[in-house]
């Protein structure tokens, strides 16, 4: 296939009567124009759509949405309006989500290693939920309380020993796994017993989660299977089994919808008997595909014999998955979004590492020129909130599309935002 697989781009893209790639009624032309590039561009619709279809298939207050996939005050409001909890890892997800409005009680607090700060705010604010990931939480929640601080409803979180078939930096779910309790070597029920003993929590359920981008249904199934083993004779009221579905990077990718994985998980927590209400935590299936990021080509650089390198003004800094992952990406030009696309280039980054590729074997229209506008899908999920400033480079803005309007959700960075937490050297201390 040489042209872009158009089952990739928002739910709302299609070519314009300019012959340009529009999403949410807009032009990425006019997009890039007036935001400048490199930009996120995020079809609101989408969004919406993918979080009314998460809490349709699991049911109100059953769905929970990961944030750490992509957070920003309006992302927050956005999946409360549309009927989702939040779940949040870290003391600042937890005051983005506050100060858009999000109520307290809509809030999952999660982390492998949460300091006495953010435990000791989580309480006080009276979130929904702490997930315990350790003995040393639980002497943490227990010494706050002894100060007065007021019981926290929580989960424990079990590591089920299932295998999900991912990268291994993003699976979480084997034995050898820095995050929640082993189940299999009895940290699990030594844990929820500590917890159901303890007059410091209220323990209303356990969670797990195997990984994330998992494209195979039957490694949620068997997680279901392994915990409801584990949930049944507990009898407690809620059992979470977390998030991670995968969703199609590149042309001939396939990923279960998240009305099918529902499906699957209910269908296997049914034939199971388990009686407690069923959570999960979607993050990368409401967000990655509803965005494209928009760059310009600075350079082009043909090495006869060996390759030819596009460069353009973004990179490692705003997606750092290829890096990290090996993930694959497609590209295309937004002005002519049907053109074949023969040519092959290695497109990268202006970043000072060799490293800083986007797409190792990028397919491109053979008239790819420099100043032309290129577009990577799919990059609605660990873009925005993985990026950095290395390099000193400003980190791009956020856009929503919606009814042939634009709006920015976030801001560049200036210059001044790169110095701003700097301190002035006092000379007499030199």
């Amino acid at each position: 296939m040489t042209t872009l697989p158009f089952s990739l781009l928002p739910d709302s893209a299609e070519v314009g009567p300019d012959g340009s790639l529009h999403i949410g009624g807009v032009s990425l032309l006019e997009i890039a124009e007036v935001h400048g590039t490199p930009v996120f561009v995020y079809d609101e619709e989408h969004l919406r759509s993918r979080c009314r279809e998460a809490v349709a298939t699991f049911g109100p207050g059953r769905a929970v949405y990961a944030s750490k996939a992509f957070l920003c005050g309006a992302m927050a409001r956005l999946a409360h309006e549309e009927g989702m909890l939040l779940d949040v890892a870290s003391s600042g997800e937890m005051h983005v989500a506050l100060r858009a409005g999000v109520p307290a009680s809509a809030l999952t607090l999660h982390g492998n290693n949460k300091s006495v700060a953010e435990l000791r705010a989580a309480m006080v604010a009276g979130v929904r939920h702490i997930v315990v990931d350790s003995f040393t939480e639980i002497d943490r929640i227990e010494a706050l309380h002894a100060e007065g601080f007021p019981a926290p409803r929580v989960l424990a979180r079990v590591t089920p020993g299932v295998h999900a078939h991912t990268h291994e930096f993003i699976a979480t779910g084997q034995d050898d796994s820095k995050f929640g309790f082993n189940l299999g070597n009895g940290d699990a029920l030594r844990a929820v017993d500590m917890l159901r003993r303890s007059s410091a929590v209220r323990l209303e359920g356990v969670h797990c989660h195997i990984g994330s981008n998992v494209f195979e249904a039957s490694s949620f199934a068997k997680a279901a299977e392994v915990m409801a083993r584990f949930a049944a004779p507990l009898d407690l009221p809620e059992m979470v089994l977390g998030g991670g579905l995968g969703v199609a990077y590149v042309a001939g990718e396939e990923a279960p919808t998240i009305r099918q994985w529902g499906n699957v998980l209910l269908d296997a927590c049914s034939a199971l008997g388990v009686r407690s209400a069923v959570s999960v935590e979607p993050g990368r299936s409401i967000v990655a595909s509803a965005a494209v990021t928009l760059y310009t080509v600075g350079t082009i650089k043909d090495i006869p014999g060996v390759r030819t390198y596009v460069s353009v003004d973004g990179g490692m800094s705003d997606n750092p998955r290829p890096v990290l992952y090996g993930s694959g990406y497609e590209a295309f030009v937004p002005a002519r979004p049907t053109a074949d696309r023969t040519r092959t280039v290695r497109l990268v980054g202006k970043h000072c590492e060799s490293g800083d590729v986007l797409i190792r074997e990028a397919s491109v229209p053979d008239d790819l020129a420099v100043g032309d506008l290129v577009a990577t899908p799919v990059t609605g999920a660990y873009g925005h909130s993985m990026a950095s400033n290395y390099n000193r480079l400003t980190r791009p803005p956020v856009v929503f599309v919606s009814g042939g309007r634009h709006r920015a959700v976030v801001r560049r960075e200036t210059l001044d935002d790169l110095v701003a937490c700097d301190l002035e050297l006092d000379a007499t201390t030199e």
